[in-house]
């Protein structure tokens, strides 16, 4: 059973299909007794990082979660999602994360049009479980205008350019993120999707 939190910020629709289409048994949720009992967690997210932090507070979910991952529950951060795992994003000023990854979330340079929207490639920096199967340069699809600057890059699993390098993929023990929309990808996100259930 692979549970997806919903803290009422989340385009949950897409990666819900996508996962049953796979094949794979899916709880979209918003009940921290759920979040407990996962075997494996998908944090998902459209909006703003103050906002999904407050969401996850409110609904009683920030330390079921936390508890969850760091007891070792797989864990995938996607787009948003990806940004409440590190410890703290500047985004309409600074505000604290999950801090389950060590970093910062900062915001897409003024000189480039804001937000990235569209097809970019993956640049993979090591092999991992995760992108098993997926070639190099592969197409993937994002939409955001803010990326991760975790402290150490050993975390960075695949980059993208878009005129600057940022952390498309990034892994850290059980915790998995991606700053595209593996859901929005095709066949590039679905072998990811498929490969985090088989982990």
């Amino acid at each position: 059973m692979i549970t997806v939190v919903d803290y009422k910020l989340n385009n949950l629709r897409s990666i819900e299909n996508t996962l049953r289409r796979l094949g794979h048994e899916v709880k979209v949720t918003s009940d921290p007794a759920d979040v407990q009992a996962a075997t494996k967690l998908i944090l998902p997210g459209v909006g703003a990082f103050r906002d999904a932090m407050a969401n996850l507070r409110e609904y009683g979910l920030l330390e079921p979660f936390v508890e969850k991952v760091k007891a070792g529950t797989p864990a995938l951060g996607i787009c948003l999602g990806m940004h409440l795992l590190f410890t703290e994003s500047e985004e309409f000023g600074l505000h604290r994360g999950l801090d389950l990854l060590k970093g910062r979330v900062i915001k897409l340079p003024t000189n480039l049009r804001v937000p990235h929207m569209g097809w970019n490639q993956l640049h993979p920096k090591r092999a991992d479980a995760l992108t098993e199967g997926v070639r190099s340069s592969s197409f993937v699809y994002f939409v955001h205008s803010y990326y991760v600057e975790p402290e150490s890059p050993d975390i960075v699993l695949a980059t993208t350019d878009y005129e600057i390098e940022f952390p498309a993929i990034v892994h850290s023990s059980n915790v998995w993120a991606t700053q595209f929309h593996p859901e929005k990808s095709q066949r590039v996100g679905e072998r990811l999707l498929e490969n985090f259930a088989r982990l």
